[in-house]
Parts: structure tokens; sequence; C-alpha cells
């Protein structure tokens, strides 16, 4: 087993770099995952584990999280004030991986519901809700999830971290707004775009047949080829003061309704 006990060892440099810049995980085809729950995840997805660091009187060798690791993956012994420098977080579980990215483009994609159930994003910024659009797709087991003109790294720690592994749970592809509308018409699933223009409130809609639920960002919404190749605009009745909610609610209220008319099939 390797053990690497200096701060400035250049391995360690790079996994810093990873952490910091998207530029670096591009390049390199990897990123970095913390937590146990993340990493039990990523073992159990389609993911690949490159390698993982433990850090020394955190954790030790012996924990069960590294014995689930398939035999290829490296592991390397780290001190505590290594590890301290490399984690993201602020938690002490003292388990880090090393994980190869995946090419997230359309034509990987695979639907095996007739009718799927699909949540798009189209240029969505804010990692946190990111992630949390992430875990509602999750909790509702849709069958994709896609990103539309993705604005932030999907391996970004901070989305990671908000979805609570969920991106390792999901079947995530990304593509311009143009692409993926060509996708869905092509499969004839229903375009639902959120959206105040021309719109028809939410629950009105019948979201049984393939749907493609849409939301846009909080700052100016879905960008108007959403709105005009939509099967239908929808919209949230707002009953109070303002008119908009976090992105990442709205699509889960929307999201959970058409479960409910599925039968959370």
């Amino acid at each position: 087993m390797k053990k690497i006990t200096s701060i400035h060892n250049t391995y360690i440099k790079d996994i810093v770099k990873l952490q910091e810049k998207s530029r670096e995980r591009k390049k390199k085809g990897l990123f970095i995952v913390e937590g146990r729950r993340e990493i039990s995840l990523v073992i159990q997805s389609d993911y690949t584990i490159d390698s993982v660091l433990f850090a020394v009187g955190i954790t030790s060798s012996d924990d069960e999280l590294l014995e689930k690791l398939p035999s290829t993956v490296q592991q390397i012994e780290i001190t505590k004030e290594i590890y301290q420098k490399i984690a993201y977080r602020d938690s002490t579980e003292g388990i880090i991986a090393i994980v190869k990215s995946k090419d997230s483009s359309l034509n990987n994609l695979l639907l095996t519901n007739k009718d799927p159930l699909i949540m798009v994003m189209e240029g969505t910024e804010k990692p946190g809700n990111i992630g949390a659009m992430l875990r509602t797709a999750d909790a509702a087991n849709v069958d994709a999830v896609l990103i539309a003109n993705p604005k932030t790294d999907l391996y970004n720690p901070n989305i990671i971290r908000s979805s609570v592994g969920c991106l390792f749970t999901n079947n995530i592809a990304t593509g311009t707004s143009e692409e993926i509308i060509t996708f869905l018409e092509e499969r004839a699933i229903n375009i639902y775009s959120a959206t105040l223009q021309n719109s028809n409130e939410y629950h009105k809609e019948d979201y049984t047949k393939a749907s493609a639920i849409v939301v846009g960002t909080e700052a100016t919404g879905l960008t108007e080829i959403w709105r005009n190749k939509a099967t239908q605009n929808i919209n949230i009745p707002m009953q109070g003061e303002i008119d908009s909610m976090n992105v990442s609610v709205a699509c889960a209220v929307i999201i959970f309704e058409a479960k409910r008319q599925r039968k959370f099939k």
C-alpha cells in the first residue's frame, strides 16, 4: 500500500488543483468525492474510482468502506495534516476518492421506460440548486436529468456535496437547448416548460405520458426556444406577495405532481 507523508508531495498538489479548478478536472478527467455516503454511492454506480486516500488517525486500512472497493482501486495512506489540506469539507470522515469523469453527452443516454419522466434544467448556475434538484430527481426516481447549456462544471465539489451523492444515482446528460429539444422531439416526449408566459397552471396538465419538466434560472427563467417549443407552458400559481419561488422547490412541486398522477410508479 502506498503511503504519502509530505504535504508538498506532487500528487497531493494535483489533488488540491482538482478540488479548486474546473479546468484541471476537465484536463485530467478526474474529480474528487468526499463523504462516506457519497463514496458508497460511487461504488454502487457505473463510475470508476481511480484511487482512494485515507487518513491515519481518522480512519484505518481495515475500514469497511475501503473493503468494499474493487481490487483495481489504489489505496493510499495519508497523514491527518494532508487530509485537512485536501479536504473540501469541514467534516473529519478521513476518506477521499479520486473518480474518473464520464462522457455526459446525449448520445450515451439510455431510456428504458416507454413513457419516461425527465427533468430538464436550463442554464442553472448555482451548485446548491443543481444539487437540490438532483436530490429531487433521485427521490422521485425520474428516468433522466438533462442539463441544457450548463453553466457549472458537473463535478463541482459543491454540486457533489449539495446533492449528497445523487450525482451518482441519476441518469444524467448535458447538451445545448437545441440538442436536448431535438432529442425529446425525436422520442415524442412532451415538453412542459415552467414559465409565466402563455402558461397554464401546472396541475391541470397530464404527465402520465412521456414528459419532460423544464425549469430555467431564477434570474431570467427559460430562454425563448423552450417557451416556443413547449407542448405546454406551465406555471405554479402564487398566492402570496412574491411572484416566484426557488427553482429547486418549483421543480420538486411539478415533478411530484407528475409522480402523483403516475401513482408514484
